[in-house]
């Protein structure tokens, strides 16, 4: 099936995806509490600022104000029949700008995890997480999303459901994982683990990877343990910029636009396709990733030991592949302080 992701993919040798969708609409005044979804119908003019931001500065793809509108989540704020609604109208003000740039832009439709556990160890059922995953699908499509992007997932189970969903809506999907603890996933999946799950999903993916986490140094890790267990689809890289520190009242991201770009070429070089930001990332950082990636040139497969220099060291001394367990280790290497 012809879509503009593989267009793209099947024509370049890396893209550039979209940075924070959270700290940027903090930025333009949402409050902690508030569900960032509800302005897609209220706030429309800045839900078209943050999808532009990222057009602007150079993205090939960017992701919907979608995150959290699936029923379970939207029931928080007592919007949960609003689920189709909330999510056809992210899709349609990113294919107004993605339409309006001049250039192929892929509308991804942002799919967060159900908030819930999954049974045995909880109450959602497989066929209840279909159905959830599902009734949030047909809203992107319907508002031309052009494939779904389901990101942030700790459970492989998540994961599979969201392949069936998608599969139920006749969408080209990617999906991303988060390996924040300790180099795994919360549910303890490590990269090698993501690989190997991947590879046995009937529906595949377009591209896969990892998501948030801790910071760029533990993402490219992870990256390096997807490249190394011989993955067959595209790797997806979208790392936080930076480490998150409280400061005056607010999570505050200390990575630089100049640290960012360094995590985007190391990104390359470590064997990802797509490279975004995730948490702390702005329109100033993904000017500086894309102005690295188009001005220089590929280099080596880097070390551990390369990345902790660049980027700063990692939070835990594995990253699980290796069987050993989660030791947290002090960070080391040069940091830039924003």
């Amino acid at each position: 099936m012809t879509n503009a992701l593989s267009e793209l993919l099947e024509t370049r040798d890396w893209l550039m995806a979209d940075g924070a969708t959270g700290t940027n609409l903090f930025n333009m005044g949402l409050m902690s509490g508030d569900a960032p979804e509800l302005w897609n119908i209220d706030e429309t003019a800045k839900i078209k600022a943050l999808y532009k931001g990222a057009a602007d500065a150079g993205s090939d793809i960017f992701l919907t104000n979608s995150f959290g509108a699936n029923a379970s989540r939207l029931k928080l704020h007592g919007a949960e029949k609003r689920v189709r609604e909330l999510n056809k109208a992210a899709a349609e003000l990113g294919r107004e700008i993605a339409d309006a740039s001049g250039r192929k832009i892929v509308v991804a439709g942002s799919v967060g995890p159900t908030g819930e556990i999954m049974a045995p160890m909880g109450s959602l059922t497989h066929e209840g997480a279909v159905e959830m995953f599902h009734e949030q699908a047909i809203g992107l499509k319907e508002g031309g999303a052009d494939v779904l992007w389901v990101e942030t997932i700790s459970a492989a189970e998540e994961f599979d459901a969201a392949a069936e969903a998608f599969a139920l809506a006749e969408m080209p999907w990617c999906g991303t994982m988060s390996f924040d603890t300790a180099g795994r996933t919360m549910m303890g999946l490590t990269s090698a683990d993501m690989v190997k799950k991947v590879g046995k999903i009937a529906n595949q993916p377009l591209a896969f990877g990892a998501n948030c986490g801790v910071g760029a140094s533990d993402l490219l890790r992870t990256v390096l343990g997807f490249t190394a267990a011989g993955p067959t689809a595209p790797i997806i890289a979208k790392g936080n910029a930076g480490i998150p520190k409280y400061h005056e009242g607010h999570i505050h991201y200390d990575g630089t636009p100049e640290l960012m770009a360094d995590y985007a070429v190391l990104a390359r070089d470590c064997g990802a396709t797509i490279i975004g930001g995730c948490c702390g990332t702005t329109p100033e950082h993904l000017r500086a990733m894309r102005d690295a990636l188009e001005t220089r040139p590929r280099g080596d497969r880097p070390t551990l030991e390369v990345i902790a220099e660049r980027l700063g060291g990692f939070s835990s001394e594995s990253d699980g592949t290796d069987g050993a367990g989660p030791n947290a280790t002090p960070r080391r290497g040069r940091r830039r302080k924003s």
